[in-house]
């Protein structure tokens, strides 16, 4: 179990690798071919577009099909997404990678669901998914550092590389990763992107889950999109010392999923209290990082970085205890397409607030956070008054 683990975690780290070497290289690498800041910002949202339009079919093919050949799929996919990025001599070609990725995104979606079908019970299926989390944190840290070293050969030698990292990586897992979904589905499958969200809206267990989690992801985008302008023009501080900031919030990241998750809080609290705990400091966190002090906006990410990282295991880990076994892999998915829908959405949003008031942001995504804290406290009372009915 032990292999299928570090194979499955290595597949994310591909990803995020990739991702985090996409942020220091690619204003430089698609400037070349004269592109326009707007643009730039185009090749972010198409990749988020058609995941968000792809993440519910890909984990319900998995339900029906497995998770190991619609994961091989994926990973195959990302490598050809970036040979395809990495060789482009214009502009299309730049977005067709980028499109080519985002169409088979199922990389997280399938390795998400591959460690809930490794988990015995709610415990573990939250540290799984944690380690998950600290892998992301690890490869937001690698990825940008490595983009750096590599750029000195050239601007599109780190996205070469990054494809043959997951060119190697669906090597590894084709041989080394079983199958072990085996309760497959049996709904009929549709290449609607929109019919899994449609039974979303339908699922009365979930849909509460569902509108936290659209909550939880609008208020990371919207915070995260306008991070480094904030701290620009608002705190004074230089690109270093914002690296250093970004950095910082990936260790934290890390740690937590990776040590605290496991040793500290799930032993400590249930997944229900967590939930609520950590949403009220997010929403604390980003309310006083809107201040405008920078000893202040330091002290906040810390915390902001350890409910971000719990809450985003928490919520998903919730919604894979409470799904139907033959459809863990939809509803992950499901969980996917939104987060990414927000980072579409997400961005604009954080660009007019901020124009009209550099914290603004900050003060809306706290918004958010209080919205889901009321969602999460409704459900927990409408839980709580049910139980004297159902036993007797």
């Amino acid at each position: 179990m032990q292999k299928q683990k570090f194979t499955i975690l290595f597949t994310v780290f591909v990803d995020v690798v990739g991702f985090g070497i996409v942020i220091p290289i690619l204003p430089f690498y698609v400037g070349s071919f004269g592109a326009s800041a707007f643009t730039i910002t185009l090749l972010f949202a198409a990749f988020a577009f058609f995941a968000f339009l792809s993440s519910p079919f890909l984990g319900a093919l998995s339900d029906k099909v497995g998770r190991r050949p619609v994961l091989l799929i994926s990973i195959l996919s990302t490598a050809i997404g970036w040979f395809v990025f990495a060789s482009a001599q214009s502009i299309w070609i730049l977005f067709l990678g980028r499109i080519i990725d985002g169409v088979a995104a199922g990389n997280y979606t399938i390795a998400q669901s591959y460690l809930v079908d490794l988990s015995k019970d709610e415990k573990e299926r939250a540290a799984n998914l944690g380690l998950i989390g600290a892998t992301f944190g690890i490869g937001f840290i690698v990825g940008p550092m490595l983009g750096g070293l590599l750029s000195k050969v050239s601007h599109a030698f780190p996205f070469w590389f990054t494809g043959m990292l997951a060119l190697a990586n669906t090597i590894v897992a084709y041989f080394s990763l079983p199958e072990t979904h085996h309760q497959r589905s049996t709904a009929p499958l549709t290449f609607n992107p929109l019919t899994p969200l449609a039974r979303a809206l339908y699922d009365k267990t979930l849909r509460p889950l569902y509108i936290s989690w659209i909550m939880f992801a609008l208020a990371f985008v919207t915070s995260q999109t306008v991070f480094a302008l904030y701290t620009e023009r608002a705190l004074g501080f230089d690109s270093f010392t914002t690296g250093l900031m970004f950095t910082g919030a990936g260790f934290f990241m890390a740690l937590n999923q990776g040590v605290f998750l496991r040793s500290f809080w799930l032993k400590r609290f249930n997944e229900e209290q967590l939930e609520f705990g950590m949403l009220g400091a997010l929403g604390a966190s980003l309310l006083i990082m809107g201040v405008r002090n920078p000893y202040v906006f330091a002290a906040g990410i810390p915390v902001m970085s350890i409910a971000h990282s719990t809450l985003r295991v928490v919520i998903v880990s919730r919604a894979a205890g409470l799904a139907d076994p033959t459809m863990k892999g939809e509803i992950i998915g499901i969980f996917t397409s939104v987060f990414a829908a927000m980072m579409v959405v997400g961005p604009p949003l954080a660009g007019i607030l901020f124009e009209w008031d550099l914290s603004l942001p900050f003060f809306i995504a706290a918004g958010f956070c209080l919205v889901a804290l009321w969602i999460s406290h409704a459900r927990t009372r409408k839980l709580a008054l049910a139980k004297p009915s159902n036993i007797e």
